[in-house]
């Protein structure tokens, strides 16, 4: 079984990695950006400077 992520802010469960600028991060329920939080778990959305990857539920 595959090691869970965890945010890099304050080591809970990561629900995905955001890329806001230059600046790369797994991050919490608690730490995501509201973009990050309103995409389904699996869905990806990049745009201008930003990447954001809500992690699949399995991956957890």
């Amino acid at each position: 079984m595959a090691e869970r992520k965890k945010c890099e802010y304050c080591e809970q469960d990561a629900i995905g990695i955001q890329s806001l600028g230059s600046c790369v991060s797994l991050v919490c329920q608690n730490h995501a950006d509201s973009s990050l939080l309103a995409l389904k778990p699996g869905e990806k959305l990049a745009y201008e400077y930003c990447y954001l990857e809500r992690f699949d539920t399995a991956d957890r």
